[in-house]
């Protein structure tokens, strides 16, 4: 069954984002200077994956606590402190609040972060019902057969009701949320060092989608060349990279490496050899070529390290993935964004920062941009 795409999302009181609401498309650009927060919304969006997988409470504390994590503004005076994650997917909203602990009535660690509320609906005729709603460590759900089912003090603070509870047959709507947003990726640059993962060759494991760290690179490639059978896009995008240049994947005592050969040079070049442009840019077209791509891929200055002459290419690259995928991209290069607009019909929203806040130009309140 396909994974139903997000259309809308909103961030509330999260680093810089005091409030945005904004709608998703298949193609998001964003473009704007360092430290105008747009890096921000991609970990934002992260999050909420990090809320499907069950860890979210932990994540934020790797961050530096929900306290380095909250908006620093100004805040409403007597409101609780609370980051607030919404997604639309489909017919489905799901939205999850975070906040500090409650010394009288939570059991929990100094400035531990404490999942305070979630909930799940899904719109059918013109209304929202309402299928899971938690407050605290209590939670009822709306089971497929539409009886209401309580747990009292069921999930610690710590824990998501997305992730407890994973029955499936039962809670269908909060199993497709959750593999939903599972199945999102999210690559934050790749490590081109000499001990990074991509220049090491893979265990040959049929890899149909690319890790978020690229170590598998290899056998992503060879899963194209050894089990689809087809590296037509994969040969097409080099070759515009590289004009004359071809890749190699080898298969061999259950490893997979790859290599590869330049019209000017007379041998073949193995993955520690190759430069670090040449390396991202083969991790970026493993990530947005491989044989299965996730629902939503976000790739955060994915043109980091690329010289200019790989821009546009990589934007082809890119036209070719959204029909495939959702695709989200933070950058600060102009030329980039430019180059998505003509190669893929991006539309580039630019983010600035108003008086600590980050905002994107054209966005109305509304959830809307100016144009549409």
């Amino acid at each position: 069954m396909s994974l139903p795409p997000l259309s809308s999302v909103s961030i509330t009181s999260y680093r810089s984002l005091r409030a945005v609401h904004m709608p998703v498309g298949a193609l998001n650009v964003f473009i704007g200077r360092n430290g105008t927060g747009k890096t921000n919304l991609y970990r934002a969006l992260s999050l909420l994956q990090q809320a499907a997988l069950g860890r979210i409470t932990r994540a934020i504390a790797e961050e530096g606590g929900v306290e380095s994590v909250l908006w620093a503004g100004e805040r409403k005076r007597g409101a609780p402190v609370r980051l607030s994650l919404k997604a639309r997917l489909g017919d489905l909203s799901y939205a999850i609040e975070i906040g500090l602990p409650n010394k009288v009535t939570e059991a929990a660690l100094p400035l531990e972060p404490l999942v305070k509320e979630e909930s799940l609906a899904i719109a059918s005729g013109g209304r929202a019902i309402v299928l899971m709603q938690r407050s605290g460590p209590s939670v009822w759900l709306r089971a497929a057969g539409g009886e209401r089912l309580t747990y009292d003090n069921e999930v610690l603070g710590s824990e998501t009701a997305l992730f407890a509870f994973r029955d499936g047959g039962r809670f269908p709507e909060l199993d497709i949320v959750r593999r939903t947003l599972s199945d999102w990726r999210f690559y934050h640059g790749f490590r081109t060092d000499d001990g990074s993962p991509l220049r090491r060759p893979a265990l040959a494991l049929t890899t149909p989608t690319l890790s978020s760290d690229g170590s598998d690179l290899a056998a992503v490639f060879a899963t194209l060349a050894e089990v689809r059978a087809d590296t037509i896009d994969l040969d097409a995008a080099i070759d515009d990279a590289f004009p004359g240049a071809r890749l190699a994947v080898a298969v061999d005592a259950g490893q997979a490496a790859i290599s590869m050969r330049f019209p000017d040079l007379s041998r073949s070049f193995e993955a520690r050899e190759l430069s670090d442009g040449t390396l991202n840019f083969l991790a970026l077209a493993g990530a947005l070529l491989a044989y299965r791509l996730p629902a939503f891929v976000a790739l955060n200055e994915p043109e980091a390290s690329l010289h200019p002459d790989l821009l546009e290419p990589l934007a082809r690259i890119v036209a070719r993935a959204c029909e495939r995928s959702q695709i989200w991209i933070v950058t600060h290069s102009a030329t980039f964004a430019e180059a998505l607009a003509r190669e893929a019909g991006a539309v580039p929203r630019t983010i600035v920062k108003t008086d600590g806040a980050t905002e994107i130009e054209g966005l109305k309140v509304t959830g809307e941009f100016a144009e549409e």
